[in-house]
């Protein structure tokens, strides 16, 4: 299905869908989210813009898709987990019931360092926080760091990340995930500057990840117009294309491949062998500590 305008005097409307022709769109919108998830709403946004079923247009983005996708939520269609929003947390510290709960806690989940014996380090840097769900399933299965940049990063959290990157003293890897638009490269290019300037000493290679001129045309990603309001416009050449346009299943992809690359296969296989044995020993510990 697409996008049915109608024509007259005057500036162009779009014609009122039917409830036919909405429902077709909230079908669609159950198939992108059922298929690839946690998905942002911007991501399912631009799915069904590749599909043709919804105009590329801020209205569009807010007025249908955002409108019907919570309808669907609300009515339990789509499942709340389905959908990722990075861009609000909640901060709270860690308690727990009783000594018990935690020893319990802590031998089901413990964890190994993966990084402390692999030959390299390495982070992933977002540009956005609304895809930070969907690159932290792969960055917490192999303990990397998810640096979330929002932008133009803060020099204290540059400087603290440079700190971070010269105390462990390794070939350090930045993988970064960002908007190919003006501000979203320079962004980029300012971080990588920043902790160069930051660590000196530390050999950084920087990487811009996604989105790059060979995705958007591999993948056929949807462009929007680049805003002339940004002041870094002038010299830009072409549209602009968010992160989120890349469909999750590739997004997760690009961070497995980013970050196995620096993987010793046997180092990490004997780290996990050893990290299972003692996971073993802290529940057999916990279970005779605790009456």
């Amino acid at each position: 299905m697409t996008v049915t305008e109608v024509y007259g005097a005057g500036p162009t409307r779009r014609r009122r869908r039917t409830k036919a022709e909405i429902q077709a769109i909230k079908n669609a919108i159950y198939d992108v989210a059922a298929t690839d998830h946690p998905m942002t709403l911007r991501g399912v946004f631009y799915r069904l813009v590749s599909q043709g079923v919804v105009a590329k247009t801020e209205a569009e983005y807010d007025s249908t898709v955002g409108r019907l996708l919570l309808e669907l939520r609300r009515d339990g269609t789509v499942p709340y987990q389905w959908i990722a929003d990075g861009t609000r947390l909640m901060r709270k510290p860690s308690t727990w019931e009783g000594l018990e709960d935690v020893l319990y806690y802590t031998a089901q989940h413990y964890r190994r360092a993966v990084w402390d014996h692999q030959p390299a380090y390495v982070e992933v840097w977002s540009e956005k926080e609304a895809i930070a769900g969907i690159l932290h399933q792969v960055t917490a299965e192999w303990d990397v760091p998810l640096m979330i940049a929002r932008g133009f990063s803060s020099e204290t959290f540059l400087w603290s990340a440079a700190q971070e990157i010269k105390r462990i003293a390794k070939p350090t890897f930045l993988y970064h995930f960002g908007d190919h638009d003006p501000s979203g490269v320079a962004a980029a290019n300012a971080i990588e500057r920043r902790l160069h300037e930051f660590a000196p000493d530390a050999e950084i290679t920087f990487v811009r990840a996604a989105v790059t001129l060979d995705q958007i045309e591999e993948w056929n990603l949807p462009t929007r117009p680049t805003k002339r309001t940004d002041s870094r416009a002038k010299n830009w050449a072409g549209g602009s294309v968010e992160v989120d346009a890349i469909p999750p299943r590739l997004l997760r992809g690009l961070v497995e491949e980013c970050v196995t690359r620096h993987v010793d296969r046997a180092e990490h296989d004997l780290l996990l062998e050893i990290e299972a044995q003692e996971r073993e020993d802290l529940i057999r510990l916990t279970e005779e500590y605790v009456p």
